[in-house]
């Protein structure tokens, strides 16, 4: 999930576009979060049924509107979830804003290209107007990022609820827990396996790279100067499909003098990044995956093997996998009961 997307703006303003590609009905899969103990155990499917009647349905209305005009957001909020659980847990620490004392995750290097901030306060206001200081700012992430991803055409899973929102939030521990572009496999899997998320894990959620960009800075590295990839011009890293490197390095991410535009971004899965589909996986196999941590679930047997399986069957077969990598992920350190608070404000802690 290191895949970038468009800096983030202050704007809350959004701004409709034609959809390229017609969203079908989505394929809802029913997964059920683990039976895992601690707090994750806690988290109930219907906790708002008495305290937000609805609130499931008033987020997912407006997650669906807002996507079909501006199918991007999808991404946005799929990798700011999944940056929000890598980091202290799904609690909503990644929303937070940094104080005169701390800084805080969203503005640690890795997080300079998430988006959605504003999308979430809009949709915490409309909640906060129904049911004032009920719901967490974490859930109405965990479900926005489901709801977006099946607005998209993608599956569907069970989000059990009752979230409680973290208090603190640092840009040491962003840097430390979110997962590099730059890892190699081993490294991918420790720190997955650090989360309670699997090698399996691994491999399905970097699926969600197909409706993801990247910028060019974080794997221009592999186009140009690669160690010992040879001398003159030929610097590509030699994992990485010389005709796609080539096109990358003549049209996409040109060398230039200071560097590259900071603002060059590349579709993840050419041709369909606008679709929820095996695109990433396809591409992959091809070697024109971006990232070095892409290239890397190629280099162990088990991974590889996971990936042609699932290239080679139905479509369905990996949104079922996805749909069920996505509920154990949801689940990571959440914080539940007495724990944390019921933010008000998303960027803010109560009384900060």
């Amino acid at each position: 999930m290191a895949v970038s997307t468009r800096r983030r703006h202050s704007s809350s303003r959004m701004v409709a576009v034609p959809a390229p590609v017609v969203l079908g009905v989505a394929m809802v899969v029913v997964v059920l979060a683990s039976s895992a103990t601690g707090a994750s155990g806690q988290l109930r499917m219907g906790f708002y049924a008495e305290s937000c009647p609805g609130v499931e349905r008033m987020v997912g209305d407006f997650v669906r509107q807002h996507v079909r005009r501006v199918p991007t957001v999808a991404a946005a909020l799929l990798r700011l979830h999944f940056h929000d659980c890598f980091v202290r847990g799904c609690d909503a620490s990644v929303l937070l804003n940094s104080t005169a004392g701390s800084v805080a995750e969203k503005d640690a290097p890795p997080n300079l290209t998430l988006r959605g901030f504003d999308f979430v306060d809009r949709v915490k206001t409309l909640v906060e107007e129904a049911c004032p200081g009920v719901v967490s700012c974490a859930d109405v992430l965990a479900l926005a990022a489901r709801d977006a991803v099946v607005a998209i055409g993608g599956p569907s899973w069970r989000v059990p609820t009752g979230r409680r929102d973290g208090t603190v939030s640092t840009m040491q521990e962003a840097l430390n827990d979110i997962p590099k572009h730059t890892m190699t496999f081993q490294q991918l899997a420790n720190l997955f396996a650090s989360k309670g998320l699997g090698v399996r894990d691994l491999v399905w959620l970097s699926g969600a790279h197909t409706i993801g960009i990247a910028h060019c800075s974080s794997f221009a590295d592999r186009l140009y100067g690669y160690p010992g990839a040879g001398a003159g011009n030929d610097t590509t890293d030699p994992s990485l499909d010389a005709t796609y490197a080539a096109n990358l390095r003549r049209r996409k991410c040109r060398a230039a003098s200071g560097g590259y535009a900071e603002d060059a971004v590349v579709e993840m899965d050419p041709g369909s990044h606008l679709t929820f589909d095996l695109g990433y996986y396809r591409a992959l196999l091809k070697h024109r995956g971006l990232l070095r941590s892409d290239a890397a679930l190629l280099t162990d047997a088990a991974a590889r093997a996971d990936v042609e399986s699932v290239v080679g069957g139905a479509e369905e077969v990996y949104f079922q996998v996805f749909a069920r990598s996505m509920a154990r992920l949801a689940t990571v350190q959440v914080k539940t009961g007495a724990e944390g608070e019921i933010r008000r404000n998303c960027a803010v802690v109560n009384g900060g």
